[in-house]
């Protein structure tokens, strides 16, 4: 793929440390081709990842073999609250479930239900998603990497460059709404995508080449927790035991979140980004240089979210 290098950076860093991503952009600026191919730059499933996965699968009644590969799930918008986190009269796990370990692609994040979107919120959150009936009470696991896809309102085309928009600003308003606040703080990383031509320029690394790194970067993250955390999810007081930020580190972050009026979430996603960043370069501990480029990416997705909020109204 040609073109795109911020969002194919964005990629590369969600794939390495288990980040979520949203991407935003008129028809055709490559949002749906970018996250479909997502899935072919994340490292291979370890021994221990392949038995879960096999058992949930098996759980489900879908067919899945004994594939080294993460699972990429793909549901339809029109797809029900239930089979999308899981659940029924006979309880079953959900497209959530079943993207444990890979990749959840939601494309036309706009279409989807509100209440349905909210409900992903928890299970981002733990990892796991707990469903409660009368007789019983289940828990399935549900460590996914979001992949996000939407445009910018009804019509496709607020902010574009290539067509106007014909939609009022409530309607634009009501279809970013479908997105709540809290869904979108979630979210490691926000991009806003414009279509690139045929005689886009920047290098065209193969999925295999680029794989290799996030390879070796969970390598190192395994090697600090274990094999069941992601920089992405890892309890926080385990990642900060273990990411070395010094004092100088702290105070230049805290003094930039109480200037952003950022949230404590978000100061820690700002870290947990920096951290991947550095495991991709094979550094022990957050440089300055990682920090720099995760405040930069925090600071693209909150003047995102702004730009957002101000077409609609």
């Amino acid at each position: 793929m040609r073109g795109h290098e911020q969002a194919k950076r964005a990629l590369e860093i969600s794939a390495a440390g288990g980040h979520h991503l949203l991407l935003t952009g008129p028809p055709g600026c490559g949002k749906s081709m970018l996250s479909d191919a997502f899935h072919t730059i994340l490292p291979d499933l370890v021994h221990d990842e392949i038995i879960e996965l096999y058992s949930i699968y098996h759980l489900a009644q879908e067919n899945r073999g004994m594939s080294v590969r993460p699972p990429y799930r793909h549901p339809h918008h029109s797809a029900s609250s239930i089979s999308l986190i899981g659940g029924g009269t006979f309880p079953r796990p959900g497209e959530i479930s079943l993207a444990h370990r890979g990749v959840l692609f939601l494309d036309e994040l706009g279409e989807f239900s509100k209440k349905t979107l909210d409900m992903l919120r928890q299970p981002m959150e733990t990892g796991q998603v707990t469903i409660n009936r009368v007789k019983q009470s289940v828990t399935y696991p549900s460590n996914f990497i979001l992949i996000a896809a939407t445009n910018p309102c009804p019509c496709g085309y607020a902010g574009s460059n290539e067509r106007y928009c014909t939609c009022s600003p409530k309607q634009i308003m009501n279809y970013q709404l479908k997105a709540s606040g809290p869904l979108l703080d979630r979210l490691d990383f926000v991009l806003s995508l414009q279509s690139v031509g045929l005689q886009a320029t920047g290098k065209a690394e193969t999925s295999s080449s680029i794989r290799k790194r996030t390879t070796e970067a969970r390598r190192l993250q395994r090697a600090r927790y274990g094999n069941e955390w992601l920089n992405g999810f890892v309890p926080f007081q385990l990642f900060d035991e273990t990411c070395g930020l010094t004092t100088d580190q702290k105070q230049m972050i805290q003094h930039i979140c109480f200037e952003q009026k950022w949230s404590n979430r978000t100061q820690m996603k700002l870290l947990r980004i920096a951290r991947t960043i550095a495991d991709l370069a094979g550094i022990e501990h957050i440089s300055d240089e990682a920090l720099q480029e995760a405040i930069q990416w925090k600071t693209v997705a909150a003047n995102l979210h702004t730009s957002i909020r101000m077409e609609g109204r």
